[in-house]
């Protein structure tokens, strides 16, 4: 054992100089026991697996800087991961172990990277933010996520031990989700690795040739470098001014995406590299020292204004200061110069200068990104062994993620069931959906998911939604869904219904309207609505023979009576309305009375003719929708008032009515440029209205048609809008459609 210690005193080294002696201690311990537990497990290159748990100790120790719980949970997540993959027996025994040894904290963390370790990704480009969620979504514990970070980096340092289909899969994991959570957290030197070890096997042309010319024109970039900087320096140390310089070369990967994005070559990026001054100074110092220092720079060498980036004066929102400029020197080349101060550059380069910011948090919870952020803060402002006990917040609180067999990912909110999961997928899946098929087991539509689950949509060609389902669906969608669903079927049922009875009344030779018979059917079987006993027939609940003899019945002069009682029902409803608004009655006795707060009467506005304050109007008492308020002039008008002159009832305005109504106008004129907007301008600047729509047609004839549709408040202001549009040179006709 005394030699597989030796093998790892590098990073033995490293924790005794950054530890206690009793992490020193647990530590090696550790190392034993792994050890022990791996002695069979070989990576791809026969190497000890335990070499890649080390590896990823010392990144979380050396480079993110976390410290025991999270070295020592490192060094035995690949136990716990064969372990559970591997269903040993022997698991319990592991975890009791592990707790006892190193703490509940060091399992935890464990057990959390055997979950994201079981996630099988899909290559989904659009599926990669909710693969992203739900990596994070398994790390309650803020260090599972950096502990997976370090993982993923050293197998991509790795790579070329593993197979090439690995790779592959391997490297767009890492550019398209561990990549984008590293920088989320402002950790930019993993994301940078990331994403140029991905960039090696996934073009590895592209690469080879980046890397290649970076090489070559290193010695020539490192002089042109300190003969660009001489002058700058010279003027700098003149101002007496304390300052250090920082050239950084850009990444392989951004080169790339540059060359990509602007289709140049190599040569074509012209900012390869920048150079940053970085000043120091007091605070109240700061702004002034930076404009001198920029000053010199663009005395120097000519500035390109396009490329100027003020964040001093008014900072990014994430905090961060910097002064950018691109310029040019004699020779045509082009050097990106950022200036800050000490402070500023501190700030940045913790990673509070990110690209990203988030946006707001859900409902129920932290989302995963506002969880990020709250990390990366912590991460800057807490020691880190700390930060677990700071941190309560579950990240994604509210959602899970569901898997279909085929690996696509699907987020929804907690407490979904199967049968929310099939309407997430496809409508028309979840119409036909009877259960489902989890870890092999069949479950019913009303089963709860979980978190990770894979779940399989059983279905049955017969199968149609019902009513039911609304009491356990819980996802929006999947409601809407089938409440559209059970409205079309409940309309197809009163289509046939309606059918059924106009063809019988045909066949009967009964000399009465359809309405008439429908008006008194429902009143003879307690219905409210025509669509309820048109949907009643449909589904046989009241036999046709039945209907007939009831017709027949009343039609014979035998129920006179209760003609009556239903001309007296129809005067008795006058009389309520009246009552409701009786402080008009003085006015109208039985008119009924439209405003914005009628209470307890369903009425609605004809489409054929609508009616708007101002018009002369009257009301109409139908089968279906209670009643429908129509201009008097109405092209249904007469029709109505000859053959149903018991369901009328007269309608006025109320004096203070308000609300907004839209009309549509007509407009013919001569085509000439600029008349579509000269009409707008009336309408909304000169008349000040709502414009909800225009269609300007030219006829080719030199004519052109208008229709414009706007909100009004009243007849008279339609007025006042036709006889303005009248006044415009050119506009022959214009007149009100509805």
């Amino acid at each position: 054992m005394c030699s597989l210690l030796d093998r790892y005193n590098d990073f033995r080294a490293f924790v005794a100089s950054q530890f206690s002696e009793k992490t020193q201690t647990m530590v090696d311990d550790a190392l034993r026991f792994a050890a022990n537990e791996l002695s069979d497990k070989l990576r791809y290159d026969g190497t000890p697996m335990l070499d890649h748990d080390v590896a990823v100790a010392r990144i979380i120790a050396e480079d993110i800087g976390l410290g025991r719980n999270s070295t020592i949970a490192a060094i035995v997540h690949d136990v716990v991961r064969i372990a559970v993959q591997s269903h040993d027996p022997r698991l319990e025994e592991l975890t009791t172990h592990i707790r006892n040894q190193y703490g509940e904290e060091v399992l935890g963390i464990a057990l959390s990277l055997c979950k994201i370790s079981d996630i099988k990704l899909k290559r989904s480009k659009e599926q990669a933010s909710d693969f992203r969620d739900m990596i994070v979504s398994y790390s309650e514990d803020p260090r599972v996520i950096l502990v997976k970070l370090a993982d993923r980096l050293e197998v991509m340092r790795s790579l070329d031990i593993f197979p090439e289909k690995k790779r592959l899969s391997k490297s767009w994991e890492s550019l398209n989700l561990y990549a984008e959570i590293a920088h989320k957290l402002g950790l930019y030197t993993i994301k940078s690795e990331m994403e140029d070890l991905s960039l090696k096997y996934i073009e590895p042309e592209a690469y080879n040739h980046i890397t290649t010319e970076l090489k070559d024109s290193e010695e020539e970039r490192l002089a042109f470098i300190e003969e660009f900087l001489t002058p700058v320096l010279k003027l700098l140390d003149e101002d007496g001014i304390k300052y250090h310089i920082k050239s950084r070369t850009k990444s392989v990967f951004s080169i790339y995406q540059k060359m990509k994005k602007q289709q140049v070559p190599f040569k074509g990026v012209y900012d390869i590299f920048a150079l940053r001054i970085i000043i120091d100074c007091p605070l109240e110092s700061e702004k002034r020292l930076c404009w001198t220092a920029y000053s010199h720079v663009t005395s120097l060498y000519k500035p390109n204004p396009k490329r100027m980036r003020d964040w001093i004066s008014i900072p990014k929102s994430t905090g961060y200061e910097s002064l950018h400029t691109t310029v040019v020197t004699d020779s045509g080349r082009w050097v990106e110069v950022q200036i800050r101060t000490e402070r500023m550059d501190e700030v940045a380069e913790r990673g509070i200068a990110a690209h990203w910011r988030y946006k707001g948090v859900k409902q129920g919870g932290m989302g995963a990104e506002e969880w990020l952020r709250h990390l990366r803060q912590l991460l800057e402002d807490t020691p880190s062994e700390s930060i677990a006990h700071r941190f309560e917040a579950k990240p994604a609180e509210g959602e899970i993620f569901v898997f279909t067999p085929t690996g696509d990912i699907r987020k929804l909110p907690e407490g979904a069931t199967v049968l929310d999961f099939a309407f997430d997928i496809h409508t028309s899946l979840g119409a036909i959906c009877t259960g489902g098929k989890i870890g092999g087991r069949v479950v019913p539509i009303k089963e709860r998911l979980k978190n990770g689950d894979i779940c399989e949509i059983i279905t049955r060609k017969d199968q149609t939604p019902k009513t039911d389902w609304l009491s356990f669906c819980v996802t929006q969608r999947a409601r809407n869904k089938i409440r559209v669903y059970l409205r079309e079927e409940r309309a197809k049922h009163a289509r046939l219904g309606r059918e059924e009875l106009e063809r019988k009344l045909k066949n009967w030779k009964l000399d009465l309207a359809i309405d008439e018979a429908v008006a008194y059917l429902c009143k003879h079987f307690k219905i409210r609505t025509g669509n309820e006993l048109y949907v009643a027939i449909a589904d046989q609940k009241i036999e046709i023979g039945h209907v007939k003899e009831i017709l027949q019945h009343w039609l014979s002069g035998k129920a006179d009576e209760e003609r009556r009682n239903a001309a007296a029902e129809v005067e008795e409803r006058k009389l309520r309305l009246r009552e409701e608004r009786g402080e008009e009655t003085s006015r109208s006795s039985d008119a009924l009375v439209i405003d914005d707060k009628i209470n307890n009467i369903e009425y609605k506005f004809g489409r054929c003719c609508n009616p708007i304050k101002g018009d002369d109007i009257f009301g109409f008492i139908t089968i279906n929708s209670g009643i429908t308020i129509h201009r008097s002039d109405c092209p249904n008008a007469r029709r109505m008032r000859e053959r149903y002159p018991y369901r009328v009832i007269e309608a006025r305005w109320r004096s203070d009515a308000a609300g907004a109504f839209r009309v549509t106008v007509y407009i013919s004129a001569a085509d000439i440029p600029g008349l579509a907007t000269m009409i707008m301008d009336v309408a909304s600047k000169e008349l000040k209205l709502a414009v909800r729509g225009i269609n300007y047609t030219p006829k080719g004839d030199g004519t052109a048609t208008a229709q414009l549709t706007v909100e009004v408040p009243s007849a008279g202001v339609v007025d006042m809008l036709l006889h303005s549009l009248r006044r415009i040179k050119g506009i022959r006709n214009v007149y009100r459609i509805n």
